[in-house]
C-alpha cells in the first residue's frame, strides 16, 4: 500500500497535495476507491480515496494504528561527517534500521570538513534520502537529518537523552548488553568518521556520561560501524 508523510493531520479532512497528490494521480495512476496508507508522527492511518482533482487527493479514514514498524526507543545517531557518499549510505541504512534522527558531527579527525553553508546546502538531498528509506522500509515517520554540529554542541544534546553510547576502538569499553540500555526511552550513539575519535575527545564523552562501548578487535569502517551498532541496539531493546 503507498505510504505517504505529513507531520499535521485532521482526521475529519485529510486530504494530500502537491507532489504526494501529483504522485498518486499521475504516477501511480490510483483512482478512488483503492487504499493509501498516510503516516504521522507514528501513527499509520489507512484510507482510501474519495476523490482526485488536479491537485488534491481527497481520503476517507477507514481506521488508525500506531505504526508496528516504529521502533520503542528514540535512537539519535551522533554521526561524525564522513565522505559524502558514505553518509548518504549511513542516512538509507540507519532510516531502514529505526533511527529517530541523525545529527552529523565536525571531529578532530573527520577527513570531509564541510563549512557550515556547504553542508547546508547538501541537507536537502540527505532528508530526501532519508525520506525515501522511511517509505521503503514502512516507518510511521520520516526522521531528521539535522545541520552538522560541533563536537561541543553534541556533547550538550547528548546530556538531554536518557542514555548515550560512544563507540570507541581502544580497548576498555564495556559490551553492548552491559550499557544499561533496557529501560531507556532515548538513546545517542556517537559514532566516528573515518579516522575515528582521538582519545581527549572520547574522554570528553564519557565525562559527560557517555557509556564507552568496544566491539572487538576487527576496527570496522565508519560505514559499517553505526549499521552494526544500531542493529544490536535494536535487538537488546527488543525492537528487531
Amino acid at each position: 500500500m503507498p505510504r505517504f508523510f505529513t507531520n499535521e493531520l485532521d482526521e475529519n479532512n485529510i486530504v494530500l497535495t502537491g507532489s504526494d497528490a501529483h504522485h498518486i494521480g499521475f504516477s501511480l495512476r490510483m483512482k478512488p476507491g483503492e487504499p493509501v496508507t498516510v503516516c504521522c508522527n507514528g501513527t499509520d492511518y489507512n484510507c482510501t480515496i474519495n476523490s482526485i482533482s488536479g491537485d488534491a487527493v481527497y481520503l476517507d479514514l477507514v481506521e488508525k494504528h500506531p505504526c508496528a514498524a516504529e521502533p520503542s526507543v528514540q535512537v539519535t545517531l551522533f554521526q561524525a561527517v564522513p565522505k559524502l557518499d558514505k553518509l548518504e549510505f549511513i542516512i538509507q541504512k540507519s532510516v531502514e534500521l529505526g533511527v529517530s534522527r541523525i545529527v552529523p558531527v565536525l571531529t578532530r579527525r573527520c577527513i570531509s570538513r564541510p563549512d557550515n553553508k556547504d553542508f547546508t546546502k547538501k541537507l536537502a538531498r540527505l532528508n530526501k534520502i532519508a525520506a525515501e528509506a522511511a517509505k521503503q522500509s514502512g516507518r510511521g515517520m520520516i526522521p531528521e537529518v539535522a545541520p552538522m554540529v560541533s563536537y561541543k554542541e553534541a556533547l550538550a544534546m547528548m546530556g538531554e537523552l536518557d542514555r548515550n553510547i560512544i563507540l570507541y576502538e581502544e580497548e576498555g569499553g564495556c559490551a553492548f548488553d552491559k550499557a544499561g540500555l533496557t529501560h531507556s526511552g532515548s538513546v545517542g550513539l556517537l559514532i566516528g568518521s573515518e579516522g575515528g575519535f582521538d582519545k581527549e575527545e572520547a574522554q570528553a564523552a564519557v565525562n559527560s556520561g557517555a557509556v564507552q562501548v568496544w566491539l572487538g578487535k576487527r576496527i570496522l569502517r565508519c560505514e559499517t560501524a553505526p549499521i552494526t551498532a544500531l542493529s544490536i541496539l535494536m535487538f537488546l531493546t527488543n525492537n528487531m
